[in-house]
């Protein structure tokens, strides 16, 4: 049985939604246009930031900010929202 804690998960699927943007970014690199290789920046959602590798970020929460985690080579690696 999955275990399930109270207000961890978004009432609005925020899973989902981090599953949705996973499979279109894993593995590619944030440019100007979309193709195998690339995501277009201006296809992300608003409220957004992309962390490179080893770079600080700020630890407030914000359910429906996506964060884009990318190595040394700009390729993203990881999505999580908030």
């Amino acid at each position: 049985m999955p275990l399930v804690v109270p207000g961890l998960q978004s009432k609005d699927g925020g899973s989902d939604k981090t599953s949705k943007w996973m499979n279109n970014l894993m593995g590619k690199k944030i440019g100007d246009t979309s193709n195998e290789t690339t995501f277009a920046k201006k296809e992300l959602p608003q409220e957004h930031r992309i962390v490179k590798e080893g770079d600080m970020m700020s630890m407030d929460h914000k359910p429906d900010r996506l964060n884009i985690h990318t190595g040394d080579d700009g390729t993203v690696r990881k999505v999580t929202h908030g």
